[in-house]
């Protein structure tokens, strides 16, 4: 049921009560901070997802809900990614874009799931804004989940992965109340950058998830979980730090802001290139059997893949750490390639497509091979003849340093380039079209399964936006380059 409340607010029923939006631009329907789940305090805190609660009357639905607690990005990160951190116990809540809401429309779903190292994010990042994919006929859905510790740390007293536990439970929630917002719960594409991208390769392994989207896209991240005694080790360090027992029980009892602070110290040893214990996903006999890189082979669903060409100088760049790399030669290069798993030869062919490039930019390649492009390729030719669409982020940021890097792509993706923030990362004066043909093609994923170009056939570049590539694999011996198909 679609109604229209005082002051021309539409209102819609779900299953657990009537909430009431607001009418944005475009004639755009948004309603946010709606509860999935019940908010996960007292017992709940370490527990899987318990069923919302139902409410009379009409819910206010027109501003962000409470995001997960979490603890803030250090200084130089938080200049450029930006974290609302918005109070508030009820943070299972989700936001719903739509340009039509009545149970009629059956138009095609996005939901989107934010990334932030499963520690830092959420749904109210100014630069997913779903206006622009509901302006075009996608109604788009956004996540809030468990973060850090309390959506990943491994207990014994407590289930394993919370974290994607709420997503399949906002996942479920869509399949049982999209109708109701001019959604068709059939035709569902899940999606997500980073650790949002890591997660939708888990849910594509995760048997709870089956049957709940029909597509996938997967932006600079990889299935992948982490063993679970590294895992161990974080919540044994916060244990200490804490002066508690290492169980879900002690750490209920422990004030969250005891917590987050003692969780922030232990993260300062770990980082997506450097390795180390840190907080993520698990195998676990009840939630992700198997590895879900293997996993997600199985799948036939339509899968969109790619990166961005220099990821790794979010990474770097802003903490200085690449003139140290540069300064320790061919040491940094040296202890890449060992990390890496590559030869003397895929060195050699990256020195030759990178002329000039110092040690820094070498190594950060060849991590980025080995945690993101070499896993995508890997996941892509083994689900053929299952379509995957591959592409790369190529165009260069206008800050300083940061090239074409991790999570520059995002504001692209949301055609959301007038948002101040998404400054913050591309600069002054982003290419509106890029933007343009970006959005376009991810809108043409959810509403055809093809985003415009031909699936990944084993071989070649991917697609590209922006710009000639910066990088290519390397190539056999005798074998010439490639020519990738490109959009400006």
């Amino acid at each position: 049921m679609s109604t229209t409340g005082g002051r021309g607010r539409p209102r819609v029923r779900t299953g657990y009560g009537v909430v009431e939006g607001r009418t944005g631009p475009g004639g755009v329907s948004v309603f946010r901070g709606v509860p999935y789940a019940a908010p996960p305090v007292g017992a709940l805190r370490f527990a899987a997802p318990g069923s919302a609660a139902p409410w009379d009357g009409v819910r206010d639905a027109g501003s962000f809900g409470p995001t997960a607690p979490k603890v803030p990005y250090p200084p130089r990160f938080a200049a450029l990614l930006p974290d609302p951190d918005i109070p508030g116990d009820d943070c299972l809540n989700l936001n719903v874009w739509t340009p039509d809401p009545a149970p009629g429309a059956r138009l095609p779903v996005m939901v989107w799931l934010h990334g932030g190292a499963l520690t830092r994010g959420s749904s109210a990042v100014p630069v997913y804004d779903g206006s622009a994919f509901a302006r075009d006929g996608v109604v788009l859905v956004s996540v809030n989940y468990r973060l850090g510790v309390l959506g990943y740390g491994l207990f014994p007293d407590a289930p394993a992965n919370r974290g994607l536990l709420d997503q399949i439970a906002a996942l479920t929630w869509v399949r049982e109340n999209i109708e109701a917002f001019g959604g068709d719960p059939g035709r569902v594409t899940v999606f997500g950058e980073s650790a949002g991208a890591i997660s939708v390769g888990a849910l594509l392994g995760a048997p709870r998830a089956a049957g709940l989207f029909a597509a996938a896209v997967l932006q600079s991240g990889a299935p992948e979980v982490l063993r679970r005694d590294s895992v161990r080790a974080m919540v044994r360090r916060m244990a200490s730090l804490l002066k508690v027992p290492a169980t879900a029980e002690a750490f209920a009892a422990t004030a969250p802001r005891d917590l987050l602070a003692a969780q922030g110290a232990v993260m300062r040893r770990s980082g997506p290139l450097v390795g180390g214990p840190a907080f993520g996903l698990v195998t676990d006999p009840d939630t992700l059997p198997g590895d879900p890189l293997e996993a997600a082979t199985a799948t036939d669903v339509p899968l969109l893949l790619g990166w961005t060409s220099e990821e790794y100088r979010l990474w770097l760049a802003p903490t200085g750490v690449m003139r140290l790399m540069d300064r320790l030669g061919p040491l940094t290069v040296a202890l890449a390639r060992a990390r890496s798993g590559k030869d003397r030869a895929a060195v050699r062919a990256l020195r030759a497509a990178l002329p000039g490039a110092g040690p820094a930019e070498l190594a950060g390649q060849l991590l980025t091979d080995r945690l993101l492009r070499d896993p995508l390729r890997r996941l892509a030719a083994a689900r053929r003849p299952a379509p995957s669409f591959l592409y790369e982020f190529g165009w260069p940021s206008g800050v300083p340093g940061l090239g074409a890097c991790h999570a520059l792509e995002l504001g692209f993706v949301f055609d959301a380039l007038h948002v101040p923030e998404s400054s913050w990362l591309a600069g002054p004066d982003a290419p509106q079209e890029l933007a343009d043909r970006m959005h376009a093609a991810w809108v043409r994923f959810a509403v055809t399964g093809n985003p415009g170009w031909s699936a990944w056939d084993g071989d070649g570049p991917p697609m590209v936006f922006g710009g000639p590539r910066r990088v290519e694999p390397a190539e056999p011996a005798g074998a010439g380059p490639a020519t990738p198909p490109v959009l400006p």
